[in-house]
């Protein structure tokens, strides 16, 4: 069972959240039907992008975006660019509800699309960059734009006729721009009226188009404000103004959501790299342009830390370090506190998903640090619950599969009954995949339900594996799997990737197992690796490429 039964800090935590939802309260809760559910939600929000978009354009000539090449955006500018494209597109026959694809790197541009296809209620395809031509076709065959808009890099790579009207970035876009004061669109927009199709991360195999709503992303954006809130209320502090933060994330994943519509939502200055994240790069720009927050998931932000250039920084400039994307290991997170002293204890962990609505929980970093497996107890607006594979729910304590409810979760998959019927429940349930138990009101994880390991009929979670093979000073990064055995059904096996000047031997990484693991959880099998584990674009480790290599259908550039 859980330590925090008794723990004060618990209390003044649920103290602090029943102070930010009371009546009258900055996030003060109110029970409406969504969806044709009862469910609270918060009341004082935004109740579409466009709204958003407008406030944040009332800040005028402030930076909003800068761009690793020097490019600078302001409010003003972002606005005003957006309502030029959402007009250039209504006048190509672009309407509310129609699709607009997207497929580039990381630029202004993409941007410009974002808020465009929010501000005239059309839909957002945000197709993933690191696709192969392939899984490009797949996408534009699912969703059929009416608009696809590429860069030049993706459109060499699409390598023939896609089928729907074309846009490349570099050649015509600027033809986009040529109204910068044109009105802001003025079609209606219903807070659950689709806004976004979000492709999930793909770690075993096709990816599936999770449908956002307005009220989806502005709900997953008031659920970061909350929890930040808290946490200043916990801390004593005043609230400061908004820091510069670093966005490394991808724009086509949610975390680039976030990056983007919280930068509009609460002010402040966003700083994207651009190209390969190169660490020595992004230290630089951390100087130069004063970001003082790093977001980033655990190989961007260990990469910085592993930088030698990061001792030209200095580490009271950073007031915050964020990770994201995958897990928060325990060695991510001493490695932080290593290299920023004064952030001991600050690296809080989230826990949610694209289907789930971007956030279903949050443990604070005394949480994380008394419990990894810990995700804290759920938001203010969503609901969990544990249950078998019957779908009967479970009591306090047991584990089993863990299942979110909230205003905020996915619309469902486009055009996927068969996924649908798989995560979609009554009420605005959601499966998540995972497993975990509930204590004390507290949610942990187990692991992703794909990645168990049975062995002998004994439940292994990979995670307590790679955990430990973190900790060794000579590994660098570690991913467990399951390998088919004959009388066992399954043996386990890691992947280890060693650093180049201190290779342990496989005898020695088996014993650094068995000293804190059951003798059944020491890997049978150990591959040892110099180059990087394959990671898709967020972060995570694609577990199905280091059984089948041929599964890699992603081109990093």
């Amino acid at each position: 069972m859980s330590s925090f039964r008794d723990d004060p800090r618990l209390a003044a935590l649920h103290a602090a959240t029943a102070t930010l939802t009371a009546p009258g309260a900055p996030f003060e809760l109110r029970q409406e039907s969504v969806r044709g559910e009862h469910m609270p939600m918060f009341a004082n929000r935004a109740r579409s992008l466009r709204e958003i978009l407008a406030g944040g354009g009332a800040r005028g000539e402030q930076d909003c975006y800068v761009f690793g090449d020097g490019t600078r955006v302001t409010f003003a500018d972002a606005a005003r660019r957006a309502a030029s494209v959402a007009s250039a597109l209504a006048s190509r026959g672009i309407a509310p509800g129609d699709r607009v694809a997207i497929c580039a790197a990381n630029c202004p541009e993409w941007l410009d699309v974002f808020w465009a296809t929010a501000a005239m209620n059309a839909v957002l395809v945000a197709m993933n960059g690191w696709w192969t031509a392939t899984e490009m076709r797949n996408a534009i065959a699912l969703t059929e734009p009416a608009l696809l808009i590429v860069d030049e890099a993706r459109f060499a790579r699409l390598d023939e006729d896609p089928g729907v009207p074309l846009l490349v970035i570099e050649r015509e876009f600027a033809t986009l721009l040529e109204s910068l004061d044109a009105p802001m669109p003025d079609a209606a927009i219903d807070e659950d009226d689709p806004f976004m199709l979000i492709f999930t991360s793909g770690t075993t195999g096709r990816p599936k188009a999770a449908v956002l709503s307005h009220r989806s992303v502005i709900g997953y954006l008031s659920l970061q404000s909350f929890f930040g809130a808290r946490a200043v209320v916990m801390s004593g502090r005043a609230p400061g103004a908004p820091p510069t933060r670093l966005a490394p994330y991808p724009l086509f994943h949610v975390s680039g959501v976030s990056a983007t519509v919280s930068t509009m939502l609460g002010g402040g200055t966003t700083v994207w790299p651009l190209g390969r994240f190169d660490p020595e790069a992004v230290i630089e720009l951390t100087k130069r342009e004063g970001i003082a927050v790093w977001n980033g998931a655990v190989p961007h932000v260990m990469r910085l830390l592993d930088s030698p250039a990061i001792e030209t920084l200095d580490p009271m400039q950073m007031v915050s370090v964020g990770v994201g994307g995958s897990v928060t290991t325990p060695a991510t997170v001493r490695r932080i506190e290593e290299r920023f002293p004064h952030l001991e204890r600050t690296v809080s962990t989230g826990y949610g998903s694209t289907e789930t609505g971007g956030l279903v929980s949050l443990a604070p970093g005394w949480m994380l640090a008394d419990a990894n497996d810990c995700v804290g107890p759920p938001a203010p607006i969503v609901e969990l619950r544990i249950t078998n594979e019957h779908g009967a729910v479970l009591a306090e304590g047991e584990e089993g599969n863990i299942e979110a409810r909230s205003p905020i979760v996915m619309l469902g998959y486009w055009r996927n009954d068969e996924a649908n019927a798989e995560a979609m429940l009554p009420g605005l349930w959601v499966r998540t995949g995972d497993f975990g138990r509930l204590e004390d009101g507290l949610l942990f994880v187990a692991s992703r339900r794909r990645d168990l390991i049975i062995r002998g009929g004994e439940n292994i979670y990979p995670f307590e594996i790679e955990n430990r093979l973190d900790e060794h000073p000579d590994v660098v990064e570690a991913a467990v799997i399951g390998v088919e055995h004959r009388t066992l059904g399954q043996e386990v096996k890691a992947v280890v990737v060693v650093r180049v000047d201190a290779v342990p031997s496989i005898d020695d990484l088996r014993a650094w197992c068995a000293a804190t693991l059951a003798s059944y959880k020491v890997p049978a099998h150990v591959e040892l690796r110099t180059a990087p584990l394959p990671r898709n674009a967020t972060g995570k480790v694609m577990k199905h490429v280091l059984v089948d290599d041929d599964a890699n259908v992603f081109v990093e550039d």
